[in-house]
Formats: structure tokens, sequence, C-alpha cells
């Protein structure tokens, strides 16, 4: 469906507001915290939760944009952001999410067969079965290309054998998008993208405890498992482009839109709540006001860049290496945040439990540390400025030049 303003647009947000006032749990409102929780499967979810996911999933709006034949919403992108204002209005956070429907999902409507469409598609729309991604190894992380993960050729399937690290969410997952070795003569070229079942012989899944206590990474291994051949995604031996296009995809989802913590705005109060005012009701501590100001400044203006790339990127085959700019300056920007948010709550932004500190000081503590991690997921600070380097300032790749 093509983009349209004025009173058709207006015909559709009084339609969507309706079917959000009465299909949204109220309940649901006062707990933003717990409706991401359950979207992340950290936490098993609620009655009215489930409500809310059958709903979204049976009405396509938590996928508002893909097409209507696979279950999507079908709407258009000025459509898709008028729901998400009229959600944020009511507090509602959409129930279907994950990397189904942040990666998997758009890369496979482009590089999927119908048939693979058509079996996968609507159960990522509906929430009914949850990905993830086994991409990085032991031995291969920003240099993926050098990944050992190999899938022998059997016939009608695949024999795979190997072994990967940092799969998030690997113990929720019902299905996984794998990168295998289908040549060894060949390194870029010698990979394959294949999808299987996470719940079959032979997947061996360990969580890894992070030092912010949680495990939302593991190990997995994989031992003779065996994958259909209709189960390969884009060409035997053409998986590299088939990644390079998801990764695009994964960080278009860091790129501003998916930041952790409170808003901008409420860094300001809450800092006022530890550190005092002044006589003129502002921040008393001058410098720390200064560069509260700066994040928020930060934060807006890639709000804005974001948005202004998405409407230039209308009609065009979707995230572009810009991605790359957005994911660094995000993770900058969030990790500013959360060392600010430790640093104005001094003392009661060390703790690690006890009854002396709140839930959400304890929550800062975590997320400051959870959140270094970003640097690194979805590819490191230092791959993405090489990706900006030869591929938006057509710079030379000096790895190739001697």
């Amino acid at each position: 469906m093509a983009d349209f303003g004025g009173a058709e647009l207006d015909a559709f947000r009084a339609e969507a507001r309706s079917w959000l006032e009465a299909n949204f749990p109220k309940s649901l409102a006062k707990d933003q915290d717990g409706q991401q929780a359950a979207l992340m499967g950290a936490t098993e979810l609620s009655a009215d939760q489930q409500l809310w996911k059958e709903r979204m999933g049976a009405k396509g709006w938590g996928t508002p944009t893909w097409p209507a034949a696979y279950g999507g919403g079908g709407l258009s992108a000025a459509e898709a952001r008028v729901l998400s204002q009229e959600m944020a209005a009511l507090g509602a956070v959409s129930p279907i999410g994950g990397m189904g429907v942040g990666m998997f999902g758009p890369t496979l409507l482009e590089y999927g067969t119908e048939t693979q469409k058509q079996k996968y598609i609507p159960d990522i729309v509906t929430g009914k079965v949850r990905w993830c991604q086994g991409f990085s190894e032991p031995g291969a992380g920003s240099d993926l290309a050098s990944l050992q993960t190999k899938a022998e050729d059997k016939g009608d399937h695949f024999l795979v054998n190997g072994s990967k690290i940092w799969t998030s969410g690997a113990q929720y997952a019902d299905m996984i998008f794998c990168l295998v070795r289908t040549d060894n003569t060949k390194k870029h070229e010698g990979i394959s993208f294949v999808v299987f079942s996470m719940h079959q012989p032979g997947v061996e899944i360990k969580p890894i405890k992070l030092i912010a206590g949680s495990s939302p990474f593991c190990e997995t291994f994989i031992t003779d498992v065996k994958v259909p051949k209709e189960n390969l995604v884009g060409p035997l031996n053409g998986g590299w482009s088939v990644a390079k296009r998801l990764l695009q995809h994964e960080r278009s989802g860091m790129n501003g839109t998916r930041g952790a913590g409170a808003s901008p705005m409420a860094l300001g109060v809450v800092a006022k709540k530890y550190v005092g005012e002044d006589a003129s009701g502002r921040l008393a501590d001058t410098d720390l006001r200064t560069r509260i100001i700066l994040n928020e400044m930060e934060t807006r203006a890639l709000q804005l860049t974001v948005r202004r790339a998405a409407l230039e990127a209308k009609g065009n085959s979707g995230p572009s290496a810009a991605t790359s700019i957005m994911k660094n300056a995000n993770m900058a920007a969030t990790q500013t945040r959360a060392e600010l948010t430790l640093e104005f709550m001094g003392h009661q932004g060390l703790g690690w439990e006890g009854a002396a500190f709140s839930p959400e000081e304890l929550q800062a503590v975590r997320g400051w540390l959870s959140g270094k991690a970003g640097s690194i997921y979805g590819g490191s600070n230092e791959v993405q400025n090489n990706i900006i380097s030869k591929r938006i300032l057509g710079l030379p790749d000096l790895t190739q030049s001697h």
C-alpha cells in the first residue's frame, strides 16, 4: 500500500485508536518494563500479555508493513508511524518481536523462496515461533568469515557439526538461522545460510552468565544435526550476502529506537533527586547539567537522523550501510547515559543487592554493565568503522593493498 496523507491518514488514525482502545489490556499500560521483559522471553506471559499477543498477531500489526499475504499488517510506512504513535499514547508495547521480526523475517522476505515465506513468516507474525542467530563462533567473531561450523552434503540433507557462541536467547528459541561452511576451499564464498529447529537431537545449549547477572547469551553445540536441503536460504555458498543483509536489519534496530533506560527528559529529573536543585530549580551541578544536556542533544539528533533516513529510504531496498553509523552513535549515547546515571547516583549507584538500594538503583548498575556489550554485538565498533570508511566514505581497503 502506498503512503498517503490528509483525510485518509486521519481516518486510519481513528481506526487504529478505536481498535487499540478496544483490544489493548489497560493493565499493561502501567508496566512497560514488564511488557518489554515478556517480549524478550525473560518472563512468562501473564493472561493479559498473552491476550494482547494473540490479538496483535491476528491483526498483523506486530509487523505492520509486512505483506498481508503472509499475515502482516500490509500498512504503508505512514500508517505504521501513526500506529506507533497511537500505541505510545496508550502505553502499549508491541508484543510481537525478537530476531524473527527484527532480523530473519525481513531477510527472508527478500531472499527466501515463496515456499519458505509461506512456511516461516506467519509464525513470526503471530509470535508463535522464536528465532535465534547462529553466526559467531569461538574462533570467528569480528572475523566472521573464518567460521568453521561445517555442513556436509548428504544428498537430500546437510549434516551439520560445529559450535556457535553468544547465541542470544538460544535457551528460549524454537528455530535458528545459521551460517555454515559448505566449501572449505573458499572463505566468504564457501558459506551458506540455513535454518533448523533448536529442539532436535544434536543441539545442546549452555547459557553464559554475564557480569550483569543475566544470561542472555549461550554456547550452542551442534552435533550431526540433519538440515533438509529446502532449509537453505539463498544460493549454496551464497550465504555471506544473505548474512550481510541480515546484519543491516539488525543494526537498524540499534539506531536509537531501541535505547535503554528512561527518556532523556527523565534523566535530568532523576538527577535532581540525587544532586539537588539550585535556587532557580535547575540541577545544582553545572558540569553535570551540561553533560546531560549534551547527551539529550545527541540522542535527539540521532532520533531525527533515523527518521530522516527512514523517509529517504522509502521505496528503496531497505537498510543501507548507514546503519553502521547509527549503531555506533546510538551505543555511544546509550553508554554515556548509563555512566551519567551512576555518576549522579553516587554511592547509591554502586549497589548490587540488598535493601539499602532501590530496584531502580540496582537496575541502573546492571544496565550499565550489560550496556558495555553494545560496542561488540551486532558487529563491534571497529567493524562498523571499517564499513563506514569503505562503503560510505569510499576510502581504500589498506588490508588488501600489501
